[in-house]
Order: structure tokens, then C-alpha cells, then sequence
């Protein structure tokens, strides 16, 4: 059974950091590309970064270009997302995501690199964890 817990998320002014984690279980951690996606209040779902299997090439989108950072610890099962620069339009629920698939660069680059996913419907199995960034 596949099972993803989001932790990291908290009340945070304009301007600061926070640290998301994603520790899941249940599939072949190391063998998926994974992704994050969010949901602002009374929004759709935002894919914001992407990151492949290994952990060595990474995309984004570009409303957090810069500021966001992905990575992952396969030993840990484990996906980060560094948040910097943090702005009032980050606040939302933030869930990571699994790709559908097992891993393969061709298909990976296809949907990932454009600035915005344009893959399969990511898998999205946790509750999420809320940021806030308000004064």
C-alpha cells in the first residue's frame, strides 16, 4: 500500500524559508520520478518541480524558478522541497506527487522540461501540508 506523509509546512512571513518533506513508502521510491505539486484556496492543482529518479536532474515551474529547491534522499525515501523568497502567492496546500511510471529519461524530459508538466496524471496520495506566508 502506498502511503506518503508531507510534513515542514507552518505560517511564515514574506521573504522567508521553510523546508517540506515527503517520506513515502509502500513502492520502489528510487525508481519514480517525483514531483510537487499545490493547491491555493479555491484554486486547481499547480505542478512546481519535478525531479528524476536519481536525483540529478530537476525542472520547475516558472512561478518558483529560482526561489523553490527540489532534491531526494532514495536511502531515506524521502523528497525536500526548499522554499526561499517565500511570497503571499505561495500560500497553499502542498502535496508531493509520484510519477505514474518507472522512470525513463525520454518520457521524463517529454513531460517535465517545459516549464510546466505535460505528462500522465501525477499520483497524489498524502494529505498535504499547508504554508502560509502572511505578515
Amino acid at each position: 500500500e502506498v502511503q506518503v506523509v508531507e510534513s515542514g509546512g507552518g505560517l511564515v512571513q514574506p521573504g522567508g524559508s521553510l523546508r517540506l518533506s515527503c517520506t513515502a513508502s509502500g513502492f520502489s521510491f528510487s525508481n519514480y520520478a517525483m514531483s510537487w505539486v499545490r493547491q491555493a484556496p479555491e484554486q486547481g492543482v499547480e505542478w512546481i518541480a519535478g525531479i528524476n529518479s536519481g536525483g540529478g536532474s530537476t525542472y520547475y515551474s516558472d512561478s518558483v524558478k529560482g526561489r523553490f529547491t527540489i532534491s531526494r534522499d532514495n536511502a531515506k525515501n524521502t523528497l525536500y522541497l526548499q522554499l526561499n523568497s517565500l511570497k503571499t502567492e505561495d500560500t497553499a496546500t502542498y502535496y508531493c506527487a509520484k510519477d505514474p511510471k518507472v522512470f525513463e529519461e525520454a518520457s521524463y524530459i517529454a513531460s517535465y522540461s517545459g516549464g510546466a508538466y505535460n505528462g500522465p496524471d501525477l499520483e497524489v496520495w498524502g494529505q498535504g501540508t499547508l504554508v502560509t506566508v502572511s505578515s
